[in-house]
């Protein structure tokens, strides 16, 4: 019998630097009874859902930078989303900065958190791939800095048993990359879920927007299918200051087909009633890892970070 999972995108239009957490968490709010009224049991928020995209700005006192990031979770600003998630029945994923205290130490990561229909946290992601400089580029329309405000995530790529299925998280530039995908699906997930902000504007090379909404659609949609897995990808949008965030929130069925995709770069809900069994022929078939896959050819994958090509003869 199919198990389904009716799963919303809840892309978030811009978030600029005067407005409050309060603000955004009513938006949230709003977002979530929309994708209730739906019939949806499980809404896709984006990375960094509660503040403006703060790596795009250089700044030097740590302090100014911390006001970005959550001590706790939920906070006294966000209680009222799981409140509400909880009385709705609804699980939901949501990007934030996370500011931890662990090991003697304080630390600052870009983080998920995937929280159930009781209004639990079940499981929580750290961002792997983490993209952009360190130093300041004063040439540059905007700064990347998410390696100088972020600590790479240190949890991995776990799943969770969770809403009827086998879930995954992961964030942004995450999905750019093959292995984030393989990972997961090596230990049963059948949706991974994502938010992004993604700049509108590539600062190391002139790209256009369309081929920047084709890769990022691309590596979503290949990710679904070469794993049989649903990809559902949730965007911040618009505007921010002035400085653009495409959207383009979309879910990727695994057959690597988009089967709902945003139409604005506003708030919007889009939804999908998710067939979690829908994989499991191309599990079976094509990519039936146990029967195929052949992991003696593939030790350079973690054995080497960068190229180095063979040697001139």
């Amino acid at each position: 019998m199919p198990r389904y999972l009716k799963t919303a995108a809840a892309q978030l239009g811009p978030i600029h630097l005067a407005d409050s957490r309060a603000s955004v968490v009513a938006r949230l709010i709003d977002m979530l009874r929309d994708a209730h009224a739906s019939g949806c049991r499980f809404v896709v928020f984006t990375e960094l859902a509660l503040t403006t995209f703060f790596p795009r700005y250089w700044m030097e006192d740590q302090a100014e930078v911390d006001r970005f990031f959550e001590a706790s979770m939920p906070g006294p600003d966000t209680r009222p989303l799981f409140d509400e998630a909880k009385r709705l029945g609804v699980g939901f994923y949501l990007g934030y900065a996370e500011l931890a205290e662990e090991d003697g130490g304080t630390h600052r990561y870009n983080t998920s958190i995937l929280v159930d229909q009781d209004g639990g946290i079940v499981g929580k992601y750290r961002k792997v791939h983490l993209p952009g400089h360190v130093d300041h580029l004063p040439e540059a329309p905007f700064q990347h800095l998410e390696k100088r405000y972020f600590e790479v995530g240190n949890l991995g790529f776990p799943v969770w048993r969770t809403m009827g299925g086998v879930l995954g998280m992961c964030i942004c530039n995450d999905r750019r990359w093959p292995e984030t995908f393989r990972v997961m699906a090596l230990q049963g997930a059948e949706m991974v879920v994502l938010g992004y902000n993604t700049p509108t504007t590539n600062i190391y090379h002139d790209e256009p927007l369309h081929l920047r909404m084709f890769h990022h659609r691309l590596s979503m949609q290949a990710a679904a299918y070469q794993n049989g897995m649903w990809v559902v990808g949730t965007a911040k949008a618009g505007k921010e200051d002035g400085h653009g965030l495409y959207g383009g929130s979309c879910i990727v069925a695994p057959t690597g087909e988009i089967v709902a995709q945003a139409l604005t770069e506003d708030d919007e809900v889009i939804v999908f009633d998710c067939d979690l069994d829908l994989g499991d022929y191309i599990r079976r078939t094509v990519f039936n890892f146990d029967k195929h896959r052949r992991i003696e050819a593939y030790g350079l994958i973690t054995e080497r970070t960068g190229v180095i090509p063979p040697p001139t003869r």
